[in-house]
């Protein structure tokens, strides 16, 4: 039990150093982003690193102290607030932006960081046997792979917004 702890342990100091990561190169990006849209989504992708990361210490610490897995409140809202953003933003920009390159490459590198983070998690949810440690990495990696389909949204946005209008209004082309 001591060395699957030593491992637990191990994992989230590993989490929190991806959350940090993830929550600076975010804030970074948002300040460099040519558009609303660009800042906003990545501040708030920050702000659910820092979340994320807080979360970690939360367990983190108690095991330290109690040497169990605590009961955490994690509530994920399976990405709702980013997409009410990223609907709100496309909605009042229209299909007129202009993205610069840099910015495109910083959506590429973030959604290889979600999905980094979301292999990660999961692969702390093959190396335990604790129940409540297997649900929130899960829950932990589902919000990951929340960000991601997010930012590929975004990504495809931004490569071609009238065709992303276009998709995503489903236009009917049957002449009645």
């Amino acid at each position: 039990m001591a060395d699957e702890q030593d491992k637990t342990i191990e994992a989230l100091k590993i989490a929190v150093k991806m959350e940090i990561d993830g929550k600076e190169f975010y804030l970074k990006s948002s300040q460099q982003s040519s558009n609303e849209l660009g800042r906003r989504l990545l501040k708030s992708l920050a702000v659910e690193e820092d979340y994320h990361r807080n979360k970690f210490e939360q367990i983190y610490n108690s095991i330290r102290v109690k040497k169990s897995w605590p009961i955490i409140d994690f509530q994920p809202d399976n990405g709702q607030k980013l997409r009410t953003i990223f609907a709100t933003a496309t909605e009042a920009m229209g299909p007129d932006i202009k993205p610069a390159g840099s910015e495109l490459e910083a959506v590429q590198k973030a959604m290889d960081m979600e999905n980094k983070s979301r292999d990660f998690y999961i692969e702390q949810v093959k190396n335990t046997t604790v129940e409540e440690q297997k649900t929130f990495f899960e829950m932990v990696a589902g919000e990951e792979r929340e960000h991601h389909i997010i930012l590929m949204d975004y990504y495809d946005f931004l490569k071609d917004p009238s065709g992303w209008y276009v998709r995503k209004e489903h236009p009917s082309l049957d002449g009645g």
